[in-house]
């Protein structure tokens, strides 16, 4: 049956949204929320319309980067209702490396095969404004090679506020050190009184577009992102697309768009009462809509919508990778922060996986960099002696989240 015959069998209001976007004009954020809106044969028609724009944009290859997550620290002044990574500084739980540390860890991904690392973390008080910058010198000095992607907007304002140096000449700053791209997270729903109800002196929309526009005026790439399945309407999430589309437009500097869907099982607004209504995270058609719909409304503007296989899982990534979706974003070795939420899928995915999950529904699996140059195409099933390093390697040699905030040596009441 040909997407034509279905769409005469489909609502007319949605039919009509999907042909705008099949014949390469933008949707409203109107026409999104009845795409949100939709189930039953509707919500398998947008599916369809998905996965024929990403074969058009993208083809059939889905890419991933070999990465490491360094979160050097989960110490943090705020207290976010969906955050249950952070700690107080005077917890026992609280851990914060040194930089001969980070550097350590960034050494042993590099020797693995990582060609990034991913640095995020906690806001600790009284923090030195130029430890970040500190950090990338530091680790350019011992890995000139590696592509440091590292500290979301609210980070950036953060060590802009405790030096004292404008956001702009602290990008410069950055960018010297080596920082190449930002993740652009800290965004959750970019709808202010949203953001007040869920995680109160958070980083404003405002001072967010702000940031993340400086970035790509500098030529710094970024990352974009959206959580979702708390207590947001498909309004909220239709006007966040709408507005991660109007950016691009005046500055091209996004290179893809990651839905982070909610991990509720230890987030304190869901366990602790703090906010009324808090739904258990999105349910299985809400992650694949997020998905097809990001597609649709971004396309021409945004090529990649990346899957985070931490908070799906391997199964419901296959089915995204059929829904508009063409990355399967990085191996992490040590995701820390869905894990600390209750996510149960694991902080490391080696290659090999990532690939035998791509070529299972039929698509070829590509690595890239962190800015999408493709490094290897894996058009056929690779022998043993061509896989990764990575690959080969006990994946507990890396420790666990658990177990770092459980080490004396790293903690942050010990050394402060």
């Amino acid at each position: 049956m040909t997407l034509e015959s279905l769409f005469k069998k489909t609502d007319p209001v949605v039919a009509s949204a999907l042909d705008r976007a099949l014949s390469g004009k933008e949707i409203s954020s109107k026409q999104a929320v009845d795409l949100f809106d939709s189930n039953g044969l509707e919500m398998n028609v947008i599916v369809l319309v998905a996965d024929e724009l990403r074969r058009q944009t993208v083809g059939d290859n889905v890419t991933y980067v070999i990465n490491r997550n360094i979160n050097f620290t989960n110490v943090c002044i705020k207290r976010c209702g969906f955050c249950a990574f952070s700690r107080d500084f005077r917890e026992e739980e609280g851990y914060f490396l040194p930089i001969e540390e980070i550097i350590r860890r960034a050494k042993e991904a590099w020797l693995l095969g990582a060609t990034e690392i991913c640095i995020q973390a906690g806001l600790p008080p009284k923090m030195d404004g130029f430890l970040y910058i500190d950090i990338c010198n530091a680790i350019k000095k011992e890995l000139p090679d590696i592509h440091i992607h590292a500290f979301s907007p609210e980070e950036i304002l953060y060590g802009s506020i405790r030096s004292e140096t404008p956001v702009e000449e602290y990008l410069k700053m950055l960018k010297d050190a080596g920082v190449g791209s930002l993740p652009g997270t800290a965004a959750e729903i970019l709808d202010q009184d949203m953001r007040d109800l869920i995680s109160p002196g958070r980083i404003t929309v405002k001072d967010w577009v702000k940031i993340i526009k400086i970035a790509h005026q500098l030529n710094i790439p970024t990352t974009s992102t959206i959580m979702y399945g708390h207590v947001e309407s498909s309004q909220h999430k239709a006007d966040h697309l709408s507005l991660i589309r109007d950016i691009q437009k005046q500055t091209h500097g996004f290179t893809e768009f990651v839905p982070l869907s909610f991990v509720y099982y230890e987030a304190p607004m869901f366990n602790h009462g703090i906010l009324p209504n808090v739904r258990a995270g999105a349910n299985s058609n809400e992650v694949i809509k997020m998905h097809a719909i990001a597609r649709i409304m971004l396309n021409r503007f945004i090529n990649n919508i990346q899957i985070s296989w931490v908070k799906e899982g391997a199964r419901m990534s296959q089915i995204l990778l059929g829904a508009g979706a063409n990355d399967f974003g990085g191996t992490l070795i040590n995701e820390s922060i869905s894990t600390a939420a209750g996510s149960t899928y694991g902080q490391l995915m080696k290659p090999k996986q990532i690939k035998s999950i791509i070529r299972a529904v039929g698509k070829i699996p590509a690595q890239r960099s962190t800015t999408y140059k493709l490094i290897k195409v894996w058009e056929d099933e690779e022998n043993e002696e061509s896989q990764s390093s990575l690959d080969k390697v006990d994946s507990s040699q890396f420790g666990s989240y658990s177990e770092l905030i459980k080490l004396d040596k790293f903690k942050y009441i010990k050394h402060k």
